[in-house]
C-alpha cells in the first residue's frame, strides 16, 4: 500500500515525497499510460547496457513524457482545470500511440 500526504498530491516512497499521479485519470488510461511508463524505464536500462547513449536520451525522453501525462511532471495537476488535465493525458495517450506503443501490453 502506497502512503499518501494528507492533501492526496504526494505519495511518500521510503520516506522522500513524489508527486502522485493525477486520480482524474480514468483506469483504463492510466494503465496504458503506466505501461508506457515502465517500457520506457526498461528501454533506458536497456540503452544504458549497450552504452547506446542516443537511445538512452531518447527512452528518457519518453519517460519525462509519460510522467507528465500522468500528473507527476509538469505543471501540478490541482494547478490545472480538468479540461488542462484531461488535455494533458490525452495528448500523452496519442503520443504513446504515435511512437508506436501497443497499449494492449
Amino acid at each position: 500500500m502506497v502512503e499518501h500526504t494528507d492533501d492526496g498530491r504526494h505519495i511518500v516512497v521510503n520516506g522522500r515525497k513524489w508527486r502522485a499521479t493525477d486520480p482524474l485519470i480514468g483506469e483504463e488510461d492510466g494503465a496504458v499510460l503506466r505501461r508506457w511508463l515502465m517500457a520506457a524505464r526498461r528501454d533506458v536500462g536497456t540503452a544504458r547496457r549497450h552504452g547506446d547513449a542516443d537511445a538512452e536520451a531518447a527512452a528518457r525522453a519518453r519517460v519525462h513524457a509519460a510522467k507528465t501525462a500522468l500528473g507527476e511532471r509538469g505543471t501540478p495537476w490541482w494547478e490545472q482545470s480538468d479540461d488542462e488535465r484531461r488535455a494533458r493525458w490525452t495528448e500523452g495517450l496519442r503520443r504513446a500511440e504515435q511512437e508506436g506503443f501497443d497499449a494492449a501490453g
